[in-house]
């Protein structure tokens, strides 16, 4: 079930004109992280207007494998199926009972808009 590989695409940095620190996410800027063990879903969403089309995707579920925690974050894009895509909202970990560490992640992500 968890065969799957992302690769999560991290925003370096630049300061603009007027002297902030902002993301940037040009090719030489950006980090990259496999991400192995996960199973990408698509989420629908039901269409009642035409009846030979009854879902449409409106992003991906991501949930990884036991024991599997990355370094993801809701600033982070994500590169799957051909496609960039951003973490919509925060990253959910869920704690394995008994010690605390981390079970397994989830989240959500659609495609990237510019």
């Amino acid at each position: 079930m968890f065969h799957q590989t992302i690769v999560r695409v991290r925003a370096g940095t630049r300061t603009d004109r007027g002297g902030n620190t902002v993301p940037d996410w040009s090719a030489e800027k950006v980090s990259r992280l496999p991400v192995s063990q996960v199973s990408v879903q698509p989420a629908t969403q039901s269409e009642d207007n035409d009846a030979t089309r009854s879902q449409v995707v409106t992003g991906w579920q991501v949930i990884s494998g036991p024991g599997v925690d990355a370094d993801i974050q809701a600033k982070d894009r994500i590169e799957w199926g051909g496609m960039t895509l951003e973490v919509v909202g925060e990253v959910g970990r869920y704690a394995e009972f008994g010690d605390g560490s981390t079970h397994h992640i989830e989240f959500v992500m659609r495609r990237a808009t510019g």
